[in-house]
């Protein structure tokens, strides 16, 4: 390392002044150049930018997939033609997201969301991320509503029915035929018009037909699937037990095949009041005889139509009814029914249910301590309510006496005979 050589100063004064340091070099001419200077300030912009955009991707990544503040799943509607700012207001509101609408703007932003955002019913869950919010929304992942449809009712029934649930929008432009809905549940989202809640119902029933039409007993005496359908329902309305429904058909295919009158009630009702579906008291003795199309106790055969909407069980149960013999069958008093092959036997069961009917009706029946004298019974009026059903239930009254079982029109012979007698 070389030593610097000493400095001899000219008079004592200058050994007292500061060595003098020499003047920096001259700028060169390439730095003073304009270019030079705009590219620095280019580059320093860029790397300031690089720094904020790198900071504001890793705020917003935390922001999105941050938990949301629900504190529950949460069911929201999001309306027809709501813009984005108007859907990150509902969900403020609703408490799905926090108070910072903005926040919501520029995660769609930011997902390239904002023309996939779709109006509809979403279930949010707990605690659901800006990220989860925003993609339920452009999945269109809306609720689906259960929709459970009874087997037995009519069309009309169906329809009122649609009518008064609230998930539904429109109207129906004409009533769909009888027999031509399937019951069943279905599920639809909120706004579905009624029109194509029954165009499904009706794609349904018609699959249904044609798959139990293909496997049918070739030796039930219905020639098209709608005769088999009219069957189906007169079974649907007779019988609400499961294990019943084979039995019941058999027996009005038995009478089918022997040339009998079906005499089946719910075809009397339904000739009295059609769609209405309940007659709403007794079936009165003129009634058994008065003449309908609909009406097998005067008709021969099949009604010319469907008498309800029958379930896939009872048209199962038609194409392939049991093998039996049965011609009868007359409420057990159990809910069920007692099936025979000949009015003797039939008849037994009728009194054994009377029986029943009398021991009920003197369990139930509380008499005044001054009872009157009863009255002789009055000569049958042909306009007087017959009962249809077997009994009370427990729930009914104890002053109210159980009903009857009706027997017909009359007391005919065997061959007859009402199929069946409730």
């Amino acid at each position: 390392m070389s030593e610097r050589p000493p400095i001899s100063p000219k008079s004592p004064r200058a050994a007292l002044e500061p060595e003098q340091v020499p003047p920096p070099p001259k700028r060169s001419d390439r730095a003073r150049n304009p270019l030079v200077v705009i590219g620095n300030a280019i580059i320093t912009v860029v790397l300031v930018v690089m720094i904020g955009t790198g900071g504001i991707y890793v705020y917003g990544k935390q922001k999105i997939e941050a938990p949301g503040p629900l504190q529950d799943d949460k069911i929201v509607n999001i309306p027809q033609r709501a813009g984005m700012g108007d859907i990150g207001d509902i969900l403020q509101r609703e408490g799905v997201i926090d108070n910072n609408r903005w926040a919501f703007i520029g995660s769609v932003f930011a997902l390239k969301a904002r023309a996939d955002l779709k109006p509809g019913e979403y279930s949010f869950q707990k605690n659901a991320s800006l990220r989860d919010v925003i993609a339920t929304i452009v999945e269109g992942k809306v609720v689906q509503h259960a929709v459970t449809i009874p087997e037995g009712l009519t069309s009309e029934q169906i329809l009122a029915r649609l009518t008064e649930n609230d998930i539904f929008s429109g109207n129906v432009r004409e009533m769909p035929r009888e027999g031509t809905l399937l019951p069943e549940t279905y599920k639809f989202p909120r706004g579905t018009t009624r029109e194509s809640v029954i165009v499904r119902m009706q794609q349904a029933q018609k699959r249904v037909l044609a798959e139990i039409w293909e496997r049918r007993n070739p030796d039930v005496p219905v020639k098209t699937p709608e005769q088999l359908v009219t069957l189906a329902s007169i079974v649907e309305k007779e019988t609400g037990k499961a294990d019943e429904r084979s039995r019941v058909a058999a027996v009005y295919v038995n009478r089918l095949r022997q040339k009998m009158k079906l005499q089946s009630d719910p075809t009397i009702i339904y000739g009295l009041v059609g769609g209405k579906g309940t007659l709403g008291r007794p079936i009165k003795r003129s009634e058994i005889i008065q003449p309908s199309p609909y009406n097998t106790y005067v008709v021969e055969g099949l009604p010319p139509g469907p008498i309800a909407n029958p379930g896939r069980a009872s048209l199962e149960a038609a194409a392939n009814p049991a093998r039996t013999r049965d011609l009868f069958f007359v409420a057990d008093g159990s809910g069920g029914h007692s099936f025979t092959e000949t009015y003797d036997q039939h008849q037994k069961n009728v009194a054994r249910l009377r029986t029943l009917e009398r021991q009920i009706q003197n369990d139930t029946v509380e008499p005044p301590d001054d009872a009157a004298p009863a009255a002789s019974p009055a000569a049958p009026d042909a306009n007087a309510a017959v009962p249809a059903t077997a009994a009370p239930s427990k729930s009914q009254k104890r002053t109210r006496a159980a009903a009857p079982a009706r027997q017909g029109a009359a007391q005919p012979a065997a061959p007859t005979a009402p199929a069946s007698q409730e």
